[in-house]
């Protein structure tokens, strides 16, 4: 089969919903944050591999944000779909829900920025299907990805840079105030 140019964001919209149980719990007694990211890459990879026709691998993680806990007992539901597509990469966004199924009370809870390359049969990265926007949400949606790669390709060669001409002893000055002490 053909993988076509283009495919619409709704061909590989993806939810994967899994029920919280004790086994996930933190000494807190909430959803350890580890295994919210393990279902968030499983639901980045079922959407970014359903549109690439392709398998493919995680290179960045973005943006999680744990913005409630999540209980034991609660339902859990992972909204993905593909944000953007570059040539071989595609940026899914994830937006996860949880709901207390006693009071039916859904709380957004985490969003998240996966990057994903698509790999061909001789494991190399793979173009990737153009993007089909249906919808406003969808061009929105395209738009903050650019500027998400824009601010994190301009962070990467600032750090890279920084690293390499950073003058510690004319920097120190930015440790005054801080929760830190010298002990060289």
């Amino acid at each position: 089969m053909t993988t076509p140019a283009f495919r619409p964001v709704s061909y590989s919209r993806t939810i994967l919903t899994e029920l919280m149980i004790p086994s996930y719990a933190n000494f807190g007694g909430k959803i350890h944050g580890g295994i919210l990211l393990s279902l968030m890459d499983k639901v980045a990879y079922a959407c970014a591999a359903k549109h690439a026709g392709n398998y493919c691998v995680t290179v960045s993680v973005e943006g999680v944000h744990f913005l409630q806990p999540v209980e034991v007992q609660e339902l859990v539901s992972l909204l993905a779909s593909v944000n953007y597509v570059g040539n071989t990469s595609l940026m899914v966004g994830i937006k996860v829900i949880a709901e207390n199924i006693k009071t039916g009370l859904v709380k957004h809870t985490n969003t998240s920025y996966f990057t994903m390359v698509a790999k061909g049969d001789d494991n190399k990265p793979t173009q990737v299907p153009g993007l089909i926007l249906e919808t406003p949400d969808d061009t929105r949606r395209f738009l903050e990805a650019i500027k998400r790669r824009e601010l994190a390709q301009r962070y990467q060669s600032e750090f890279t840079e920084a690293k390499t001409t950073l003058a510690v002893e004319q920097e120190l000055y930015k440790l005054q105030g801080e929760r830190c002490k010298l002990a060289y």
